[in-house]
């Protein structure tokens, strides 16, 4: 497809962008409200969420539906197991998806979503907690509610006040509060993350220097009484281009790379003592670092390979290449 490339008039230009900057203030004014607002309710909120065994059931109709998803979504993304359930097809047989252990948070922005009804009296009948996100405070979801959060008062961004803009943004928004409240109660942290989200840039972003290095067997390691031939032989078998140097401790004492041998090329380099070559004090790097990291390291000191340090011990090495073919940036 071509891309219309014409320019806007000016008197459209300038009209376009207040419609979208009054839209984008009025949903503002709406999460600063909302903001305002947190009380007590949201901590019971939390505090029913967190006595859960089970999952989080979120449930919403239209709009107030996909904002619901997304909650769900968040949710189990960051460490609460969740799912999205509608309520139109829970009334067709899907209530069976909703267990006494669950949690169910509706919502609505009206409080009196029909749809909703069947799912609600199910919920009180098995006596599941419900909370409840709605705009409305005595509204039939507010009520039936054990922990009822209400949005504020706050106008549509659309022109005829009809369509759901700052209710849903607000919805949403709140939703991530519960969520990312709920994420730091729990002490979730970014090797949690990682096991929900091994997938795409986001994962390759949490790899661990511990997924990528080499380890064992291919470690390229001699002692440090070893000559320069035993040294040489160790890398090329290994292919690293370096080999670590122990110390009686099995400490890493030093290595040799490349550059090393280049600097000190002679005649009687075989014959020579291997901690004569070494650079001693070398960059390593830990287990539990992230790969991003050793990338930067590696560029920042221009070098290829990082040996990984447990302690002083080698536990690993980490080619730049490794790095790069996993996707680390």
């Amino acid at each position: 497809m071509t891309p219309n490339t014409a320019m806007p008039r000016p008197q459209d230009l300038e009209s376009d962008l207040a419609s979208a900057r009054r839209v984008l203030a009025l949903e503002i004014s709406g999460l600063e409200a909302l903001a305002r607002g947190l009380d007590a309710s949201f901590v019971a909120a939390l505090d029913i969420i967190d006595r859960m065994t089970g999952r989080l059931i979120v449930t919403g109709m239209g709009k107030s539906g996909h904002v619901a998803r997304k909650i769900a979504a968040t949710f189990a993304s960051t460490g609460t197991p969740a799912l999205f359930v509608h309520p139109a097809e829970a009334s067709h047989g899907d209530l069976g998806m909703i267990t006494s252990t669950d949690v169910v948070v509706a919502l609505s922005n009206s409080g009196e979503t029909p749809e909703l009804a069947d799912l609600v009296t199910y919920a009180k009948r098995f006596e599941i907690p419900l909370i409840a996100i709605c705009g409305r405070d005595g509204s039939a979801l507010a009520e039936a509610a054990d922990a009822a959060l209400i949005l504020p008062d706050s106008a549509e961004a659309c022109p005829m006040g009809l369509a759901p803009t700052t209710s849903t943004t607000v919805m949403l928004a709140l939703g991530d509060a519960l969520a990312v409240a709920m994420l730091e109660r729990k002490g979730f942290s970014s090797d949690d993350f990682f096991v929900l989200h091994p997938g795409g840039k986001l994962g390759r972003r949490l790899l661990k220097v511990s997924d990528l290095m080499h380890g064992g067997g291919d470690l390229p390691l001699v002692r440090q009484d070893a000559t320069m031939a035993e040294a040489l032989i160790a890398m090329t078998a290994k292919g690293f281009g370096c080999v670590g140097l122990l110390d009686e401790g099995n400490g890493l004492a030093g290595i040799i790379t490349d550059g090393d041998l280049r600097r000190h090329m002679s005649p009687d380099l075989p014959s020579r003592a291997a901690a004569e070559v070494m650079t001693t004090n070398p960059t390593t790097i830990r287990p539990d670092a992230l790969a991003s990291e050793a990338l930067r390291v590696m560029n920042a000191r221009s070098i290829t390979n990082l040996f990984v340090v447990d302690g002083s011990r080698p536990v690993g090495v980490l080619h730049v290449h490794d790095c790069l073919r996993a996707g680390v940036a």
